[in-house]
């Protein structure tokens, strides 16, 4: 940030002042003479001293000031908090009306697929009933003829 030959802190430096230079006067022509002229108003200067001791001198210049802006009607903080409270008291009634209509649909899917099973299962009950009693395939045990022992069919 400061310089590397520098071998001061930056407080200790030495100031240097830039003085303005005045432009030289203009070439009047020699066959209309000047009049001087005394000034309607003189303009006030300033010297501000600094706090390490050096004299500022120069103009004072007045800032300028910006329009005045319309005043606009200020709105109480109630009727703001009520509009709030009332946008705050739709959104919770959509959200709950959504979740209503989710839940809903949600039972709804649920029973379906319940249904769905249902039928899916009893259909393959009555396939195996059905044909079961169409053709005698697989093997069939006579247990008046059979002998137990032992938890084991003997034929």
């Amino acid at each position: 940030m400061y310089p590397d030959h520098t071998p001061h802190a930056p407080a200790q430096r030495a100031v240097e002042v830039h003085h303005p230079t005045p432009y030289p006067p203009a070439a009047v022509p020699v066959a209309a003479p000047v009049v001087p002229v005394q000034p309607n108003a003189v303009p006030a200067v300033a010297s501000i001293v600094l706090p390490d001791g050096r004299v500022v001198t120069g103009y004072a210049i007045n800032p300028a000031r910006p329009a005045p802006i319309t005043a606009k009607p200020a709105v109480s903080r109630t009727a703001v908090n009520v509009a709030l409270g009332g946008v705050g008291f739709l959104a919770v009634c959509g959200g709950l009306i959504l979740l209503t209509s989710f839940i809903a649909a949600l039972t709804a899917f649920i029973t379906q697929l319940i249904t769905l099973a249902a039928v899916i299962f009893g259909g393959w009950i009555a396939v195996q009933i059905f044909s079961a009693s169409r053709h005698q395939g697989g093997t069939t045990v006579n247990i008046r003829k059979a002998v137990i022992k032992r938890n084991k069919f003997y034929s």
